[in-house]
């Protein structure tokens, strides 16, 4: 069952459901789904002459990423082929029995610009920011304001909550996170890693 706006609120008030700050409820609580703001802070992967990026030693993508904090009353130029991982400026958690799907706004595709690759799902007991990968598809920059609603959430309730929800007891590697966040895959089992990343 997906939530309606009575169903959110009613679980944000019960405070099982946490979006936070969430500053103007009746512009940010939609039908089925909360809209979620863009924050100050962007990864940019820079060129380099590296044959490729590898998930084997995806531990050091942090390499080749800079951080951009957007100065109050600027705008981030989101040029047309570029990816850059950005953030939500709410803080969520969500609870055993639920799972959020993030979608871009309507307004926001648009404009060509797509807010997750393939990171649309925030598992339940997951805490923290969202990382967004934003991606320009269009012809012309588009120029994104920290503060503007750039995403959404809906949430499904499970037919019964997680049994192992996301967070420290699977050694989830992005719980708790703040700020964008960039791959983590390098710690996985497969890659050679101690395996205490955990999940996506």
């Amino acid at each position: 069952m997906i939530l309606s706006d009575a169903d959110i609120l009613a679980r944000l008030e019960a405070g099982d459901l946490v979006v936070d700050p969430l500053d103007d409820p009746d512009l940010q609580i939609q039908p089925a789904s909360v809209d979620l703001r863009l924050d100050r802070q962007f990864l940019e992967f820079r060129r380099t002459n590296i044959p490729c990026i590898h998930p084997d030693s995806a531990r050091e993508v942090d390499e080749y990423v800079t951080e951009t904090v957007v100065e109050e009353g600027d705008d981030f130029i989101l040029h047309p082929g570029d990816f850059v991982l950005g953030t939500t400026h709410e803080r969520v958690e969500i609870p055993p029995d639920l799972i959020a799907h993030v979608q871009g706004r309507s307004s926001i595709g648009r404009l060509a610009v797509v807010v997750h690759a393939t990171a649309g799902i925030v598992d339940p007991g997951y805490r923290g920011q969202i990382t967004l990968e934003l991606s320009n598809l269009g012809t012309a920059p588009v120029a994104l304001t920290p503060g503007m609603r750039i995403s959404q959430l809906i949430f499904t309730e499970l037919r019964t909550p997680a049994e192992r929800p996301y967070g420290s007891e699977r050694g989830s590697k992005y719980q708790d996170q703040a700020g964008p966040q960039a791959s983590r895959i390098g710690v996985d089992e497969e890659f050679g890693g101690d395996g205490r990343g955990g999940e996506d």
